[in-house]
């Protein structure tokens, strides 16, 4: 057979077992979808919207409670959501097992006290401020709360009203049900979010500090529920954030060159050492790291819900994990998900048509992979700048390190009770861990508990992902109603004292 022949044959036959080593690990991979009864309308416990629901909706749209800066927000519609969550939940502001208490006058911090003391209570946090509609024309307008083919269209629909309206519609729900709560939690309403949230969420969790709370599990706005978000993947994907990615931004300035006439330049000016600077930090991005963080277990959560030939490929990260990382650097929003970005954001400089810029300027924006920290960031752009004439300084005042990850998984209780509750009310998603990549409050909770998940019940498509702080924000009655019974189920199945405890519906008995 000769040298050739032998080495032919070998290569063959480690190729093949290569390969039938791969089919078993696809065929056998295990799903990672729990294992619950759907929540349907014949359940007692289903929540059905109802007219005076969808007017609470309504008006807390109506209410303008807009951010623009952290000393320029409008306080008035915040103290007039305080006064509709009274009027429209008077069961939650009248029990006696429910304290509400006003941190730093405009946030809101409910105390539910559970039947079982012994159990370590969780906390639901959202925010009743929104971001402004400036310059932008809607289709809708974005405080009437009008009602358009069946969708509700309003700045806050899906940032976070939403959420705020759910979880006390839900809660108010309880208390007329009598079911009451075994395990005690937490409901945490800031006012200030979007403009960083320090006085708000930040001054809730000083106060629970202060008191020696500790959480089994936080759940705040975060991803959301994504159809058509993978090729190759039909059902919708419900991402859970278990990690947040931090953020810093940086300061490029150049004045090494004199100014002058323009009549006479040198052979390099302030504005094009800047323009090199800036090229080098686009072109070159940081690199990727999937596989160290949760987009890893991301793939994995969603690959025994994909067909062939995705499903041998997500099975086999081992083997594919470098050509996944390429496929996922393509497109913006799945490159997010497995890099630190880059952005450059704001650049500026000269005086006049006809004089050398004494000074030339750049903003830099990078949103840091969990892995990562913003002084490995700032040494790589450095590096890759490579010049001691362009000076790379911190701008930001709200720049942060990334989150810790949050455990995730079958043994894990806080994201098994997030997870559950997903999939009793949206039975055709996906439940997957993911990064949040842009930030949220829970930055001020990280020292309460380890298992901190952002996750919105809203089922969106690609193209409602613009909606977020841009045009026509809106949100299905459908959803709504999906919204109010998964923030029930969240508050159900944590009254379990062990993870795979079920909060079972009519198909599971």
């Amino acid at each position: 057979m000769g040298v050739l022949g032998t080495a032919l044959k070998l290569i063959f036959l480690g190729i093949t077992l290569l390969v039938t080593v791969m089919l078993i690990r696809t065929l056998t991979f295990p799903s990672q979808q729990p294992n619950v009864g759907k929540c349907s309308p014949e359940d007692a416990d289903f929540i059905k919207l109802t007219d005076e629901m969808t007017k609470h909706f309504q008006e807390a749209i109506r209410i303008k409670t807009i951010a623009w800066s952290n000393t320029d927000i409008m306080l008035s519609g915040i103290l007039d959501m305080h006064t509709l969550l009274e009027r429209a939940f008077p069961l939650v502001h009248s029990s006696k097992l429910i304290k509400k208490e006003a941190i730093n006058t405009y946030s809101l911090l409910y105390t539910v006290d559970g039947s079982d003391p012994s159990l370590t209570p969780y906390m639901l946090t959202a925010h009743m401020d929104v971001v402004p509609v400036d310059q932008q024309v809607w289709d809708v307008p974005p405080f009437e709360g009008r009602i358009v083919d069946g969708f509700l269209y309003g700045r806050g629909t899906i940032d976070n009203k939403n959420s705020v309206m759910g979880i006390m519609e839900a809660l108010e729900f309880r208390l007329k049900s009598g079911n009451l709560p075994v395990r005690s939690f937490y409901i945490g309403l800031g006012f200030d979010e979007e403009v960083a949230g320090y006085q708000g969420a930040g001054e809730i969790s000083k106060a629970l500090a202060a008191r020696g709370v500790r959480l089994e599990f936080l759940l705040d706005e975060g991803s959301t529920i994504l159809k058509g978000a993978f090729r190759g993947i039909e059902s919708p994907i419900a991402l859970v954030s278990v990690a947040e990615k931090g953020a810093v931004t940086l300061n490029i300035t150049v004045e090494a060159i004199a100014t002058g006439h323009s009549s006479m330049p040198g052979k390099e000016s302030n504005l094009g050492l800047l323009a090199k600077a800036l090229s080098r930090l686009e072109a070159n991005p940081h690199p990727s790291m999937f596989g160290r963080g949760p987009e890893k277990g991301l793939m994995e959560a969603i690959a025994s819900e994909a067909v062939f030939p995705l499903k041998f490929v997500l099975t086999n990260l081992w083997f594919f994990g470098p050509v996944v990382s390429w496929i996922m650097s393509m497109k913006p929003s799945t490159n997010a998900l497995i890099r630190t970005t880059t952005a450059v954001t704001m650049v500026s400089g000269g005086t006049k048509i006809n004089v050398l810029a004494p000074l030339g300027w750049g903003i830099v924006n990078h949103r840091i992979h969990p892995t990562q920290s913003i002084e490995e960031v700032v040494n790589y752009d450095k590096m890759l700048v490579g010049d001691e004439r362009v000076n790379l300084t911190r701008y930001a005042v709200w720049d942060i390190d990334p989150s810790p990850t949050s455990p995730y998984g079958d043994d894990v209780y806080g994201y098994q009770v997030v997870a559950r509750s997903i999939k009793q009310v949206f039975p055709d998603a996906i439940i997957a861990p993911s990064v949040m990549i842009g930030n949220t409050d829970t930055k001020f909770y990280w020292n309460m508990t380890d298992q901190i998940y952002r996750f919105c019940p809203t089922l969106m498509v690609q193209s409602d992902l613009a909606r977020f702080h841009g045009l026509n924000e809106r949100m299905s009655l459908k959803n709504i109603q999906a919204t109010v019974n998964f923030y029930y189920h969240v508050m159900a199945n944590a009254d379990s004292k062990e993870v795979f405890s079920k909060h079972a519906h009519t198909d599971e008995l």
